[in-house]
């Protein structure tokens, strides 16, 4: 076929299965004329537009609100931000700031509220997904992941230990495991328990709760019960674990307290549990325990929520006040000496003591951050 022909008064196009097209005759204006404003923008432009948008509304204050219960409000969702919604270098360099302790095999964290450690239904961002951008941050573009020892649920904040090597993090697993680790916690409790020290036993196991909103908690599986005034041996359940935690009241007040836990075992919300239906004294801000047959926000007496500043309609803003305060690591590897790890309250745990008149011990007076 012959190559198609140029003309001098326009361009003719032929295909080469095709008829010949009408041909296109450039108009008297030039390509590079005004029309081509309305084009949209490059990408530079757009990002520099976006950037600017962004930042004005960062400068932008926040209305401060009249009403004391909405400051209030405003005050704990400051305090609890989720960072599950930035973007992982941002929750890498926050973590960063917050390391507690580094060494040839270990880094230890404060872990944030809100934060879940693993991935799962529903999680946008967890700790487990920005270990190899902690890494680089820490030890250069060449350095290895991180990797897990332990896991802290969702809302509790405070100590985290990772390590920098596969091998160190199984030999913590292990001491984990075999409960060579002293592990403490500090909560917030809704009534002081009573007697105001002592040891909960009761084994634990995970049931279906059924009502309007069907879901799974973990409960207490006594091994005996009362019938008719008498002790009897209740028959164990096979899905029954056993747990064991150790308490003491550090500080308390007609309708709260400050309660230090030790738990002997690890199992699921072994300490909610334990506080809720052991001791009667659930954790402030434990929606999930607070009441077995729902999910519902805690419902407080009025003199608690009068302290705290709240109604009870906003009782649904009160975060978990439960905080790993302490881990003590036996010697490991090249270390031949313990290694005690503490972490400072978060600011909402401070400022909830300070309201409902619960005071730190003396050596503990400065433990806020």
């Amino acid at each position: 076929m012959a190559a198609p022909r140029l003309g001098t008064r326009g361009l003719r196009l032929l295909s080469w299965n095709s008829s010949p097209r009408r041909p296109f005759t450039p108009g008297p204006k030039s390509f590079c004329s005004s029309a081509t404003t309305s084009r949209p923008m490059n990408a530079q432009t757009l990002a520099e537009k976006l950037r600017a948008k962004k930042q004005e509304e960062k400068t932008k204050k926040m209305p401060v609100p009249t009403n004391s219960v909405q400051r209030r409000v405003q005050e704990l969702v400051r305090f609890t931000q989720q960072l599950q919604k930035v973007h992982p270098n941002v929750l890498a360099k926050e973590l960063s700031r917050g390391i507690l302790h580094q060494d040839k095999d270990l880094v230890v964290i404060n872990k944030p509220y809100g934060l879940p450690v693993h991935g799962g239904p529903g999680v946008q961002l967890c700790i487990s997904d920005v270990l190899p951008i902690l890494a680089k941050m820490l030890r250069g573009h060449k350095a290895e992941p991180l990797h897990l020892c332990h896991r802290l649920d969702k809302e509790t904040t405070g100590v985290m230990v990772l390590a920098w090597e596969k091998d160190m993090a199984h030999q913590v697993q292990e001491l984990f495991r075999t409960r060579q680790v002293e592990k403490k916690y500090w909560a917030i409790t809704v009534r002081a328990p009573l007697p105001s020290a002592g040891v909960v036993d009761i084994p634990i196991v995970e049931k279906e709760v059924q009502g309007q909103q069907q879901h799974h908690k973990m409960t207490l599986a006594p091994s005996y019960r009362m019938d008719n005034g008498k002790m009897v041996k209740v028959r164990a359940s096979r899905d029954a674990h056993v747990a064991v935690t150790q308490y003491q009241v550090l500080s308390s007040s007609p309708s709260s307290a400050l309660v230090e836990l030790q738990p002997v075992t690890g199992i699921k919300h072994q300490l909610r549990v334990h506080l809720s239906f052991g001791l009667d004294c659930p954790i402030l801000g434990d929606h999930k325990y607070s009441d077995w047959n729902r999910l519902a926000p805690q419902k407080l007496s009025a003199g608690t929520l009068k302290k705290l500043g709240l109604k009870q309609a906003k009782a649904r803003y009160i975060p978990l006040h439960l905080h790993a305060r302490q881990l003590i690591l036996p010697s490991l590897g090249s270390r031949t000496e313990e290694l005690l790890l503490a972490c400072k309250l978060p600011r909402f745990f401070a400022s909830s003591l300070r309201r409902l008149g619960l005071e730190l011990p003396n050596q503990d007076q400065s433990s806020a951050v």
